[in-house]
């Protein structure tokens, strides 16, 4: 129960759905310590770029609250503390290990802002050996999202984000059937499985589990659950049990983001990939046969050091390749104190047309998929009542109501703007 005067803390989600589940997790630690009136921006690293825009987003909420202590976490905060701390806006910096902790939101209500308390609490994310145990059973109002790995082991050139993460590590299987039964008994249809190596799950636990014993665990434990959903995967590390879900369990939703970044062999070694072209090619063909109507999304780089034109073209052609649906094209962006940072750079101005050639090869296969479907049905889940996802999380649009959250069965009759039209 709030007192009649609360003010809760405002809270700003920059980055992936891994951040976004955090700050739940975060407001409800908040809300138990009784913190009250405070800015919180929980910021992404990804790229330079991502970090220009928590510096732009931390100068905007301290304008739009004025006086409000500002506390900053999440991977940029890990990576580079005195960045945020040398801000004249900031009051607070917190890593990502601190900040779901209960007694690092203890130590920030009022009173505690004030006095000698250390403005940098950041520890050495490398040490961290368990996931933090708190679980949000309410996460998406329709579609509930459920932590199962953090952290990375991998150490790709590009990449700055294992030491904002720190090491792989998994949640134990028990407490993710456990939480993934509350939230089917809160009435939740679609579960999706998240992390932010996820393919690594389970190497870190007792007898070495692979991600697909997970998936099969779940499905045969939660019998009710109606949908369950994976996120981006690494498809090198694809197991045999991952390969069996997809052919066996109509549960198992048909769509699948991979980590591809680059389609050509000599940039995928110099990222530091642990799979090369073919590998990718032969992975997306062989969940295909075992599921026809799997579509796939990815991550593809645009413009990574020492890229030719011939071998960018490569990347461009993977698109059709692997009959990619989803693109999601970033251009280089040089991180500090990786080694992608110190290669030789592609000029700005080629970066950027290269990732618009990308993004409209993109467009065209979206478009394709969307043509494709035109007479088929659909089960579809209402996110709102008239905008709702295919089991292959493509998006639908409705002239009429329908039940929120609930799934429904349509007819597609034609597609506008990116998204299919039902009738």
């Amino acid at each position: 129960m709030s007192l009649p005067n609360f003010r809760p803390p405002v809270f700003s989600t920059l980055g992936c759905r891994l951040n976004a589940y955090e700050t739940e997790a975060m407001k409800e630690l908040a809300e138990a310590a009784g913190v009250e009136g405070a800015v919180v921006v929980n910021t992404c690293a990804v790229t330079a770029e991502a970090v220009r825009k928590a510096k732009q987003e931390i100068r905007r909420l301290a304008r739009e609250n004025p006086g409000a202590p500002v506390i900053v976490t999440g991977c940029a905060a890990q990576t580079e503390p005195e960045t945020f701390a040398a801000m004249p806006e900031v009051t607070r910096v917190i890593g990502n290990h601190e900040k779901m902790q209960a007694e690092t939101w203890r130590s920030l209500r009022p009173a505690d802002f004030i006095g000698e308390t250390e403005k940098v609490q950041v520890n050495d994310i490398m040490a961290v050996k368990e996931t933090a145990g708190h679980l949000i059973d309410g996460f998406g109002r329709h579609r509930a999202y459920v932590q199962v790995q953090n952290g990375c082991d991998h150490r790709c050139t590009f990449c700055i984000i294992p030491y904002g993460r720190g090491n792989s590590r998994s949640v134990p299987a028990g407490v993710v059937v456990e939480q993934i039964q509350r939230l089917v008994d809160k009435g939740f249809l679609e579960v999706v499985l998240t992390g932010v190596d996820l393919t690594s799950w389970g190497a870190d636990l007792p007898g070495g589990p692979r991600l697909g014993d997970l998936v099969m665990r779940i499905l045969r434990l939660v019998p009710d659950l109606a949908r369950l959903r994976i996120s981006s995967i690494d498809s090198i590390e694809a197991d045999e049990n991952l390969m069996l879900a997809i052919a066996t369990e109509p549960r198992l939703m048909p769509h699948l983001h991979l980590s591809l970044q680059a389609g050509d062999d000599l940039i995928l070694k110099r990222m530091k990939r642990r799979h090369l072209r073919d590998d990718a090619i032969r992975f997306c063909e062989e969940a295909r046969r075992l599921r026809p109507e799997m579509i796939f999304g990815a991550d593809i780089i645009a413009g990574f050091p020492t890229e030719t034109e011939e071998m960018f073209e490569n990347s461009v052609k993977l698109v059709t390749d692997c009959d990619l649906t989803f693109l999601h094209v970033f251009p280089f962006s040089a991180r500090k104190g990786t080694p992608a940072a110190r290669m030789p750079k592609v000029p700005g101005d080629q970066i950027k047309l290269r990732a618009a050639r990308l993004r409209a090869a993109g467009d065209a296969a979206l478009a394709r998929h969307l043509d494709s479907q035109q007479g088929a049905r659909h089960r579809i889940l209402m996110e709102s009542p008239r905008l709702g996802r295919t089991e292959q999380f493509t998006e639908v649009v409705f002239d009429t109501d329908q039940p929120e959250g609930q799934i429904v069965l349509a007819r597609i009759i034609g597609q506008a703007q990116g998204k299919l039209l039902a009738g």
